[in-house]
């Protein structure tokens, strides 16, 4: 079965690494330059590089639908550039997940596949999807819902050993990021951790930088950036976060529910 993901960044990333898990195909799509600030553990970083592995798993990226299926039947994931998802027509996926994580519906439809998965606020099942899985943390995270909406964004982060909005570092100013930080460094409050052009911007708490938007990256004011995880623990840049693998296995789950995947 071959599933097409939309997004490759970290929530994205524990969706197809629970898919490829379960002996699922996964092809996924991302923007040419992405934005993502959980690099180590995000598969977009292949567009970059080429070639990245989270735990365990390789993903390639690749400039045509053949390229990205071959890649798939070597049993790696691919990355392909393709936003507006026109590679759709070639690749044939049984599924579609909009895992993009934009908090609204960037064009998906419930006639993109045979089984259309959304992920996060911004979707109605069944309206625009077949199925949605809840992002937000606390009790409901991971539900699959079949009627209905997750709950709405609240512009607030998750709060992490007491701490939410702290923990997230946006740019000040508009201009092209840069940094001579990198994932894994122990920052302490007001160091700063990049320039938008020439304007610092620093963490307000001690911790472990373990989210960085990469070097040459054009921001707007307020733009997402870094974050800071107060648990100073180094170890967990290197792997898929408890909420991105309780989203990926509400994709599962509703993958089984909406597919054959695993009936005989």
């Amino acid at each position: 079965m071959l599933v097409y993901v939309r997004g490759a960044g970290d929530i994205a990333t524990g969706v197809a690494a629970r898919l490829v898990r379960a002996g699922v195909s996964v092809v996924m799509a991302d923007i040419a330059v992405p934005t993502c600030i959980r690099r180590t553990i995000s598969f977009c970083e292949a567009i970059r590089l080429g070639e990245v592995q989270v735990e365990g798993i390789r993903a390639r990226l690749a400039q045509t639908p053949a390229e990205a299926l071959a890649i798939t039947e070597a049993g790696d994931v691919a990355v392909v550039v393709d936003p507006q998802a026109k590679m759709l027509d070639e690749l044939k996926p049984a599924a579609v997940v909009d895992a993009i994580l934009a908090k609204r519906n960037l064009g998906t439809t419930r006639d993109m596949a045979p089984a259309v998965i959304a992920v996060g606020p911004g979707f109605t099942a069944p309206v625009d999807c077949d199925a949605v899985v809840e992002t937000m943390r606390g009790h409901f995270l991971g539900r699959v819902i079949t009627q209905g909406s997750p709950q709405p964004n609240t512009g607030v982060p998750g709060v992490i050993a007491g701490y939410g909005k702290e923990r997230v570092i946006h740019s000040p100013a508009a201009g092209v990021f840069r940094s001579d930080r990198a994932i894994g460094d122990i920052v302490s409050a007001g160091d700063v951790i990049g320039y938008a052009d020439d304007t610092p911007m620093c963490t307000q708490i001690d911790g472990c930088l373990r989210g960085l938007l990469a070097n040459g990256v054009q921001v707007t004011e307020g733009f997402k950036c870094a974050d800071v995880d107060p648990r100073g623990d180094t170890s967990y840049i290197n792997y898929i976060s408890d909420k991105a693998t309780s989203v990926g296995g509400g994709v599962l789950e509703a993958l089984a529910m909406l597919t054959d995947i695993f009936r005989g």
